[in-house]
């Protein structure tokens, strides 16, 4: 049930974080910050569509291609850019309005193919399940038939990347592409990761003291994943936790790791470029900086100087 048609005044409420989401005692989830689902388009510049990866569980994407792009003939190629959204592995989609109007400006300035992928939220689906269903798209990215992709997509110059949570399962991805092969001998050539998703028991860096474990990022996670082994210092939110697997192993060649100046979780993304740079790994990592913004401000409004600014750093990671 879409938690905007409810009149939840009445309801009891047995869990909240304030201003993201409710759940209630008969069941409801009332998610606080979703924006709308809106239909795919195929108006200039950019065409978009949907497609079904898996049935069972369901698994879908909306794909990204600009229109200068689909009117070319078979034979000019671009990158494809496996993408997952934010939204703290539990509210906002592929299909929503936020992320359809970011793709729609982000490839009006790059010549990719993006497939933004729609995979299950919590807490229907707990985690781990997220980053299984982005692993069986990537894999599905890499046998498909689908015509775009068949028709404009160089296998050759296949990426991934995410903000926020979205970032956070870019590592656990490319983690996993390091250890277990693609079909059709795919690889990963990059992975840029936006605003990541990582935290831990320990604060780091600006993150206050008082009140962490009543923190957003913590809270989340225990509502995400409370079945994690290691809690929020499980690998998979926190890489860098003494016994993490090595950030040498994984299975790309380059990384942008992005920040903005005024996020909370800035330190985090700081300390994962550092690691990954002495992990041994042998890839090119880099990391950008915007100053003065926040949390994925560049999802919230693409049409901002430095989301414009942000856009064609990303776009340059893709293209060159």
């Amino acid at each position: 049930m879409d938690s905007s048609s409810i009149n939840s005044n009445s309801k009891e409420i047995t869990m909240e974080i304030p201003s993201l989401v409710r759940l209630y005692k008969d069941g409801t989830i009332e998610r606080l910050q979703n924006s709308p689902i809106v239909p795919p388009t195929l108006q200039d510049p950019t065409s978009s569509k949907d497609v079904v990866i898996s049935g069972d569980p369901l698994i879908s994407a909306r794909l990204f291609l600009p229109n200068r792009i689909r009117s070319q003939q078979e034979g000019h190629k671009v990158p494809i850019l496996v993408y997952f959204h934010g939204g703290g592995f539990f509210f906002e989609s592929a299909f929503n309005q936020l992320h359809h109007n970011y793709f729609n400006k982000f490839v009006s300035v790059a010549d990719v193919l993006v497939v933004s992928v729609e995979y299950r939220l919590a807490p229907e689906t707990l985690l781990p399940a997220a980053y299984d269903d982005c692993w069986d798209a990537l894999k599905w990215v890499a046998t498909n038939t689908e015509p775009w992709l068949v028709k404009h997509g160089d296998f050759n110059r296949v990426f991934i990347g995410g903000d926020s949570a979205g970032a956070n399962i870019v590592h656990n991805i490319a983690m996993r592409a390091g250890a277990e092969a693609l079909p059709g001998g795919v690889k990963l050539l990059g992975a840029f990761l936006s605003h990541s998703y990582f935290y831990g028991s320990r604060p780091i860096g600006s993150e206050p003291v008082a009140g962490h474990q009543q923190s957003v990022p913590y809270l989340v996670w225990d509502f995400v994943y409370p079945s994690a082994p290691g809690g929020i210092d499980n690998p998979m939110i926190n890489p860098m936790v003494t016994g993490a697997p090595s950030l040498a192993g994984l299975g790309c060649s380059k990384i942008l790791v992005c920040v903005a100046e005024k996020d909370l979780i800035k330190d985090r993304g700081v300390a994962y470029y550092e690691a990954v740079k002495k992990s041994g790994w042998q890839g090119e990592a880099e990391l950008f900086e915007v100053e003065g913004e926040d949390h994925a401000f560049h999802i919230h409004n693409p049409q901002t100087q430095n989301a414009m600014k942000m856009i064609k750093r990303l776009s340059d990671f893709l293209l060159h």
